[in-house]
């Protein structure tokens, strides 16, 4: 799974190309690339964010600090925030609402197509790590509860 700070990375590149592009006068069709990118990474921040509100059992255990995780979301959903508003602006008032509409719906069939692929994958992951947790702390539990019964019954000299 992607981290913040490469997805806020990879949406600020793109979000480079596409004001590159927009200020020569492009049309929004031309940079199927750079706004390709943007939804990925679009899609992928929000992703996280769903993420880190329910974490998987594994990263509660094993990850760093919520406060610190919780911090560089804030900061770095400020920063798409902002990326998305002058985008927004800029795509509205020199193409008009309807190019900003189309820009929507690419990222709205972006984000689908990655929830379809990759994110559904990625919880599989998640259920797979989460069993195999389960499963070493059970067999630990057994088996800590069996030495218990084994020695206290040769203690009292049923063995």
């Amino acid at each position: 799974m992607i981290d913040p700070v490469s997805c806020v990375a990879l949406a600020t590149g793109a979000y480079k190309t596409l004001r590159a592009g927009l200020d020569t006068y492009k049309d929004i069709s031309e940079m199927g690339g750079a706004l390709a990118n943007w939804g990925k990474a679009c899609s992928d921040f929000q992703q996280i964010e769903e993420r880190h509100k329910n974490p998987p059992f594994w990263e509660k255990t094993f990850k760093g600090s919520d406060m610190e995780t919780a911090t560089l979301l804030w900061a770095k959903k400020e920063e798409m925030s902002r990326m998305r508003s002058e985008l927004k602006d800029y795509v509205s008032w020199n193409f008009g609402p309807k190019k900003w509409d189309e820009i929507l719906s690419i990222e709205a069939q972006m984000r689908k197509q990655r929830k379809d692929e990759i994110y559904k994958k990625q919880a599989r992951i998640d259920a797979a790590i989460n069993f195999a947790i389960g499963a070493v702390i059970f067999s630990i539990g057994a088996a800590i509860l069996f030495g218990l019964f084994y020695f206290w019954g040769s203690k009292q000299g049923r063995w």
